[in-house]
C-alpha cells in the first residue's frame, strides 16, 4: 500500500470519527434543548443553525454546485426531513433513556438499514451482500445495546 492510499484511508477514518463525535455531542445538546423548548422547536433551531453554518461554508468554498440542486432526484431532497426525524428522535429519547443508550439504538438501527442498503444496492450505494461475518457484527451490536441498557 502506497503512502497516498494510506493517507487517504486515515483521512476517511478521521472524518468518520469526527462525525461520530459530532453525533455524540449533538445528541445530548438537542435532548437538553428539547426539554427546555420542545422537540420540534429544537429540531428547527438545530437545522437553522446548520443551514447558516453550511451557508457560511458555501460562501468561502470553491467549486460549489448549489445551482444544480434541481437535477437531484426528488427523493434525495427528503434527506432534510429525515434529519428532522433524527434530531427529533434524539431529543425525545435522550431524556428518557440517557445519551449512551439512545445513541446506541440509533446506531443499531442505522446499521441494520445500512446493511440492507448495501445488500440491495439501493439509493446508489455499492452492492455488498450481507454475509455471516457482517450479520455477526449486527448481533454484536445488539448484544452491546443490551449491555448498555442494563
Amino acid at each position: 500500500m502506497d503512502v497516498d492510499m494510506l493517507r487517504n484511508i486515515v483521512l476517511v477514518i478521521a472524518i468518520a470519527f469526527a462525525g461520530g463525535i459530532a453525533v455524540g455531542v449533538q445528541a445530548p445538546l438537542s435532548g437538553a434543548m428539547g426539554q427546555r423548548i420542545g422537540a420540534l422547536e429544537s429540531a428547527f433551531i438545530i437545522h437553522l443553525g446548520g443551514a447558516i453554518f453550511a451557508g457560511i461554508l458555501l460562501l468561502f468554498g470553491r467549486n460549489g454546485q448549489l445551482g444544480a440542486w434541481q437535477t437531484v432526484p426528488w427523493y434525495m431532497l427528503c434527506a432534510g426531513a429525515l434529519g428532522i426525524i433524527v434530531v427529533g428522535s434524539m431529543t425525545f429519547t435522550i431524556p428518557r433513556l440517557g445519551a449512551a443508550l439512545a445513541v446506541t439504538l440509533l446506531v443499531l438501527a442505522q446499521m441494520v438499514v445500512s446493511l440492507t442498503l448495501d445488500h440491495f444496492g439501493w439509493l446508489g450505494v455499492a452492492v455488498r451482500p450481507v454475509d455471516l461475518l457482517r450479520l455477526s457484527g449486527v448481533v454484536v451490536l445488539v448484544f452491546g445495546a443490551w449491555l448498555i441498557a442494563q
